[in-house]
């Protein structure tokens, strides 16, 4: 198991222990959740204050070029990630990889449009609230590495081979924290809006720099140079010598 892996496997108990105490809280100690009523952040200390610092440095790490501690495919769109093969690169083979995966990526962003939409009638129809939209991101931060560790249900529109060259590896962050578009107040609102930021950087990436996100084109994408080796269980069906499907 590859150390990346084993970090990633820490996180997601770390994670679910997160998930745990915020249960914890919304049957006993409610009041931890004013902070996010308006400008209550600033007036109030809260373990929800935690949490925020937690997912504040999580997104600075997607926006700024870090060598190590961070796996290539969330760090693939930045230059010191990038090497290029030593052929030509065929740029119609290019644009054709970027157009369809940026047409499987709309296809995920719609469905999960529908879905925040859905979340945001049951807040202003009153059948939820301000907690239980939070809530729902906890479970979506929880769920983010589920997809990377164990099994990703967006694979089967993406048709990825896995994470490492995941078009939407990036978008974690603004699909955890879409829920909290409706709640208002400075601490939902300022982590939607660092996320949406992280998702911009990486949408003008893909489009600038679309040599960095294809295989083909960067070598440091090939199975035959990962390193972190997150989705296992895809890895482990690569036979010695035998060459990924594409």
């Amino acid at each position: 198991m590859s150390k990346t892996r084993k970090i990633y496997i820490a996180r997601l108990v770390g994670r679910c222990l997160l998930l745990g105490v915020c249960l914890w809280m919304c049957f006993f100690y409610r009041q931890a959740f004013s902070v996010l009523e308006g400008m209550h952040f600033f007036t109030e200390l809260s373990p929800l204050h935690f949490l925020w610092c937690v997912w504040v440095t999580d997104m600075v790490l997607q926006i700024i070029p870090i060598r190590n501690k961070v796996p290539l495919g969330s760090q693939k769109l930045f230059a010191n990630r990038f090497r290029p093969i030593r052929e030509k690169i065929n740029y119609e083979a290019l644009k054709n990889y970027i157009v369809s995966t940026t047409k499987a990526a709309y296809k995920v962003f719609i469905l999960w449009c529908v879905l925040v939409a859905v979340l945001g009638v049951l807040y202003y129809t009153g059948v939820i609230d301000k907690i239980a939209l939070f809530m729902i991101s906890v479970l979506f931060y929880v769920c983010d590495l589920i997809c990377v560790l164990v099994w990703c249900p967006f694979r089967l529109i993406m048709k990825n081979r896995c994470c490492t060259t995941c078009r939407i590896f990036n978008w974690d962050h603004l699909m955890m924290f879409s829920p909290l578009v409706f709640i208002g107040g400075f601490y939902a609102t300022s982590l939607a809006a660092m996320a949406g930021v992280a998702w911009l950087v990486w949408e003008l990436c893909v489009m600038m720099y679309p040599e960095r996100f294809w295989d083909h084109s960067n070598v440091a994408l090939q199975c035959s140079e990962c390193t972190d080796k997150l989705c296992t269980q895809y890895c482990q069906k690569l036979r010695p010598g035998r060459q990924p499907e594409r």
